[in-house]
């Protein structure tokens, strides 16, 4: 592959344009399996992206580890200049693409009471999604989340985060780095300058975070600071407006914050990546070409899910051409460009056959790691294990969740549903919005499923589950309580806990992690069982 790289200077000004563009496309391979038509185009529209506009790289979601490496080679194929391919897998390569492996959120590791333990774990996860991206045919970790998750309020890092101070942030992703860095794959820290501190989701609109630049300095960059010291690829933008540093113009289209404050004074010399240009913070700013136009004048090297690849390349060359852009600017992107693919190029020797996939992803010994991960940052309390319903009991297993339909983690057979089940618990599964005080159960174990996710606008409990939750737990009709996700939805509830109250709480909300949860509940009745044949 490394032999159909043309030179830099064989690029024509729209060629080296397209090169700062990365667009998104499904995971999948046919184009009935698109599940966002606005967002990811279909085959003839992709391959003509690439192939005739040479577009620099494509962002794939959906579909599994299979389906993806049968992609990146169709992908790559249609390339005359080979393609980042990149993914947000903040939390393991399973966590877009089934198959492969999924961690607990990072912020579990910071629930690990010992430091080094943690850091282990971190370095651990680095290099397993790097090796199992690599075995698919993704290059670019869209990870660590290097953001200080200090705010309880915050709708959409929450749990992405390592952690609330930016000494566990610094230790944790650095980790992650050095072990993602044991593969030739690209890495990300993200969100510049810092997206912890923050109520709104950028996904839907700007937040703006008001703190002074000592308090910047003290806590939301120490973790980039960091990152680029220990050789972190790229740099992913925040739609934010920090006032401290500019009052008009949101960090990704700030000249005065990635020049000035990435470049200049933090030294950063690798890609500076924007975060989706279709996302609220700033398409709503502006225009979307005159968003594209901005992000580069800013100091963008990589212009991540225009609303409209070739408008935004259009855009940016019209802006060169009338000397609005500097062709040099154009060219310093393409020349950082080059280093990251050449580096890539350089380590990529693989063998994508079935077998060898097979032997890359989800291997025991990772599985292992997860499990432990998910055991040591388990929080409990109360009178545990919890008793079998007794004989005529009208027993409930309330399950509670963001979103019906985004919740794969759940199904017949996984521990959450099946072992209650198999314990006589009626099943009740619902979702936040939907709970009210004219359905109150008499007695009922509650599973809360929650955490931070974009688009939601929200963090936490809506306020009817609220007083739903509480007065339950008032009235003592909750038997058991187990929280997954977000630990301030734990916080939201926990003054309202009777001391024998049984509950858990697990920062995961995968099958894994649910095992773990109900061994804890129910270890008198289930230690002698197996849990494949609870699932049955």
């Amino acid at each position: 592959m490394r032999d159909r790289v043309p030179p830099l200077q064989t690029l024509s000004l729209r060629e080296q344009i397209a090169q700062m563009v990365v667009v998104r496309a499904s995971g999948c391979l046919f184009d009935s399996q698109i599940r966002y038509p606005a967002w990811e185009p279909p085959l003839e529209t992709l391959q003509q992206w690439i192939s005739q506009l040479k577009v620099g790289g494509v962002i794939v979601l959906g579909g599994s580890a299979a389906e993806v490496s049968l992609r990146s080679r169709q992908l790559q194929d249609w390339a005359e200049i080979p393609l980042f391919i990149a993914a947000d897998i903040e939390e393991g390569t399973g966590q877009r693409f089934a198959g492969a492996t999924t961690f607990p959120p990072p912020m579990a590791l910071s629930g690990i009471g010992d430091r080094a333990i943690a850091i282990s774990y971190a370095e651990q996860m680095g290099a397993t999604t790097a090796r199992e991206a690599q075995a698919i045919g993704i290059n670019w970790v869209l990870a660590p989340v290097v953001d200080v998750n200090n705010n309880p309020h915050n709708p959409v890092i929450n749990i992405r985060a390592f952690g609330e101070t930016p000494e566990i942030v610094s230790d944790l992703a650095t980790a992650f780095l050095r072990g993602a860095q044991s593969y030739p794959v690209l890495t990300t820290a993200k969100h510049f300058p810092g997206h912890g501190d923050t109520a709104v989701d950028s996904h839907l609109h700007l937040p703006v975070v008001s703190h002074p630049i000592e308090r910047l300095d003290a806590v939301e960059l120490p973790p980039f600071n960091r990152a680029i010291a220990a050789g972190v690829d790229s740099v992913m933008t925040a739609h934010l407006l920090v006032p401290a540093w500019d009052t008009k113009y949101p960090a990704t289209l700030s000249q005065k914050i990635l020049t000035g404050q990435l470049r200049d004074k933090l030294g950063f010399n690798g890609l500076i990546v924007t975060d989706a240009l279709v996302m609220g913070g700033v398409a709503n700013f502006t225009d979307y070409q005159e968003v594209c136009v901005l992000a580069v004048e800013a100091g963008a090297d990589i212009l991540l899910m225009p609303q409209d690849p070739v408008a935004a390349i259009d855009a940016v060359e019209e802006a060169v051409q009338t000397g609005r852009i500097s062709p040099q600017r154009i060219q310093a992107s393409i020349e950082r460009i080059w280093r990251a693919k050449q580096k890539i190029l350089a380590g990529t020797t693989l063998d994508l056959s079935a077998d060898s996939l097979l032997r890359e992803l989800a291997q025991p010994e990772v599985k292992k790691t997860t499990r432990e991960i998910n055991q040591e940052s388990l929080q409990l309390g109360g009178e545990l294990p919890l008793s079998l319903p007794m004989e005529g009991e009208n027993a409930e297993n309330w399950v509670v969740v963001d979103d019906l339909l985004n919740c794969n983690f759940l199904a017949a057979h996984t521990p959450a549903i099946a072992v209650p089940k198999q314990l006589g618990y009626k099943l009740q599964l619902i979702e936040q919005h939907q709970l009210n005080l004219d359905r109150i159960p008499e007695t009922a174990l509650v599973q809360i499923f929650s955490r931070g996710n974009p688009f939601r606008g929200k963090a936490g409990l809506v306020p009817q589950a609220q007083e739903w939750f509480k007065l339950l737990l008032r009235q003592r009709k909750i038997v058991g309580l187990a929280i997954y996700g977000s630990p301030y939805i734990l916080e939201e509830l926990r003054s309202e806990f009777a001391p024998s109250l049984p509950w858990v709480f697990s920062y995961g909300q995968t099958a894994l992690a649910q095992e773990g949860v109900t061994q804890v509940l129910w270890q008198k009745e289930t230690r002698e069982r197996s849990f494949s044949e609870a699932f049955i």
